[in-house]
């Protein structure tokens, strides 16, 4: 019963609190802070999170240094988030001013449920005018190109400008517009020449949300984020991203005629549509090198914050018996260039390639692990010590290397029956050394010999047994030494299985489509199609773009319907990764059979491979 009396409040609380899932807030914003004289703006009082049909007695501040054009003029939005709805409520005003100077507009006021909510107050600076009362540039009028850009553009925004070497950079394309815009298409990727670049998690949807940018106010909304490791140092810069851009803008009255007048008023809403090419910033960073200075001799190029665990599973063994040893490094920073470290054994030991697995998140800052696991076998009788494994990296918070190490493994082996030898019973150390060169024999004793009769002890299947092996070696040695130019040519190697991997794309991309995924499903076609002409076409990550891949798409006598496919395709499926639900099931399997008919394409048009 005591336990009752407090789980009864909690629980109470748990329900009171589920009714305020989203937090509430209240804001006051304006188009500008800073305008001139007798110039149009607006002022923006929004009520954020909760039920709109609970909100009573909006009370705004007293506007004397402005005059009122037009307001309170109210608009709302809902939105539902895990069966949840909550509104924003928005009352604005559409004012000027008409002396100068600083005029700071007082906190309005709200009740929602019965309490009393408070906004913020503004400082608006009103600047002398140049000449007579300015007749803002409304929505009723075509707009040029430089005003365009005053009024859609995209931000380019780094979180770091001086880094080291392989330290992370966080790029944001950013989408900010004043106008109404429909479904933008990418006509440039940006190009990250001398980073490795891993794309960060971002919503499938492009979500608004409104801005200051500049004392102006703006709708902006995030298009995508990309986490950059500099693989060298000196000034490396990131190329803008381009977006296609449908702008929906009033027709411009043309005519003093008085119907045109009429049906050009903005009750109306006469439109007409312009395409505008969006282009961001170019982001230039600074790379210094990693100092020499205090460089230990076990760092391989880690940078960020990482832990390393080096685990052996067992220590008491049998000869023969299996051993695992697993390495392990995890934290944050450039996972997927790490090279781990080095295993030494002792003499007296197999080793067997390792089993790879990694885990990398892909969120504000990449993070994760990556491990090996060696199978390892003890082959003589004793007592074995695996000498510490040593694993370093380069913290740029704390600008110094950092070297971590594991325990000393001790392994007691005992010789198991009817295995290798002891040391004591004849080995010495060199034998050890070469105990996986030496013959180990089946049978030592109890031969039963059988005389053979005469006759041509020679038979015919004797030659044949000769001559096949001889043929079988050729063939042999003729496919080890292809592999070993594929293996030791690693754009060969990529060049021939680009099909292969394209193909296992696909065939995941298809499985998605059947499921109705259609989130997995543009992804897999857009890393199967990526992927192959990377490998296809010898093109480097760091430099792939839409421009380059049709520049060597040409250069192979690829033909113009293809590469428009390509190009179409490579489009669609990076606007269909923020909005997925626009795709029709129709429109993903025309991309499905358009990238399959341009993978073949590809391979019977490409000719030139590059050789080692």
């Amino acid at each position: 019963m005591k336990s009752f009396k407090y789980i009864l409040p909690l629980m109470v609380l748990l329900m009171f609190s589920s009714t305020n899932l989203f937090g509430q807030k209240f804001e006051l914003t304006a188009d500008k802070t800073t305008v001139k004289q007798n110039e149009k703006f607006q002022i923006y009082f929004t009520f954020d999170g909760g039920d709109g049909n609970n909100l009573r007695g909006f009370r705004p501040p007293n506007l004397k240094n402005f005059k009122i054009l037009s307001g309170p003029n109210q608009s709302s939005s809902i939105r539902m988030i895990n069966g949840n709805v909550s509104s924003t409520i928005t009352y604005s005003y559409i004012v000027t001013a008409t002396k100068t100077g600083k005029f700071k507009i007082d906190r309005a006021s709200i009740q929602y449920k019965g309490k009393d909510y408070k906004s913020n107050s503004i400082t608006i600076t009103v600047q002398k005018s140049s000449g007579k009362p300015s007749r803002s540039r409304n929505s009723s009028q075509s707009m040029s190109d430089e005003e365009l850009k005053q009024n859609v553009f995209i931000r380019a925004i780094a979180n770091k400008r001086n880094v080291v070497q392989g330290e992370q950079v966080t790029v944001i394309y950013k989408l900010y517009t004043k106008l109404n815009i429909s479904s933008p298409q990418i006509s440039k990727l940006p190009r990250y020449k001398g980073f490795w670049a891993e794309e960060l998690e971002t919503s499938n949807n492009i979500r608004f949300d409104v801005e200051m940018y500049k004392g102006v106010r703006y709708n902006s909304a995030v298009l995508k984020k990309v986490a950059l490791f500099p693989t060298k140092s000196g000034k490396l810069t990131v190329t803008p991203f381009e977006l296609e851009i449908p702008v929906m803008v009033k027709r411009k009255k043309r005519s003093n005629d008085p119907f045109d007048a009429f049906f050009n008023d903005s009750f109306f809403g006469r439109t007409e549509t312009i395409q505008f090419t969006a282009t961001s910033n170019t982001v230039a960073i600074n790379v210094s090198p990693l100092p020499a200075n205090g460089k230990p001799e076990s760092f391989s190029g880690a940078v960020g914050q990482f832990d390393f665990k080096a685990e052996l599973d067992k220590n008491n063994v049998e000869t023969n018996e299996a051993v695992t040893l697993k390495l392990t490094v995890s934290g944050s920073g450039n996972i997927e260039l790490i090279d781990m470290p080095d295993v030494v054994l002792p003499p007296g030991f197999e080793k067997y390639e390792p089993k790879i697995s990694k885990k990398v998140n892909r969120k504000s800052t990449i993070s994760g692990f990556k491990s090996e696991e060696y199978l390892i076998v003890p082959r003589v009788a004793g007592v074995k010590v695996i000498k510490p494994i040593k694993f370093s990296y380069f913290d740029p918070r704390r600008k110094k290397y950092v070297e971590l190490s594991s325990p000393q493994f001790t392994l007691t082996i005992k010789q198991g029956s009817g295995t290798v030898a002891t040391p004591g019973e004849g080995f010495t150390k060199e034998d050890i050394k070469l105990l996986s060169k030496d013959i180990r024999f089946i049978k030592t004793s109890d031969f039963q010999l059988e005389k053979i009769e005469k006759g041509n002890l020679i038979k015919s299947w004797f030659w044949y047994s000769l001559i096949v092996p001889l043929f079988v070696m050729l063939g042999f040695i003729g496919f080890k030494k292809r592999q070993d130019k594929l293996s030791g040519n690693v754009e060969l190697m990529k060049f021939r299985k680009a099909q292969k991997n394209a193909s296992n794309r696909l065939k995941l991309a298809k499985k998605a489509l059947d499921e109705n995924d259609l989130v997995t499903y543009f992804n897999e076609i857009s890393r199967g199609l990526y992927g192959y002409l990377e490998d296809k076409l010898l093109l480097p990550k760091s430099e792939f773009s839409i421009e380059k891949v049709v520049e060597l798409l040409h250069k192979n006598d690829v033909n113009e319907n293809t590469v428009e496919d390509v190009r179409d395709i490579l489009n669609q499926c990076e606007f269909a990764r923020f909005a997925p639900q626009s795709q029709t099931r129709e429109q993903a399997e025309n991309i499905y059979e358009k990238a399959v008919k341009a993978i073949v394409e590809i391979e019977n048009s490409v000719k030139t491979k590059k050789k080692k």
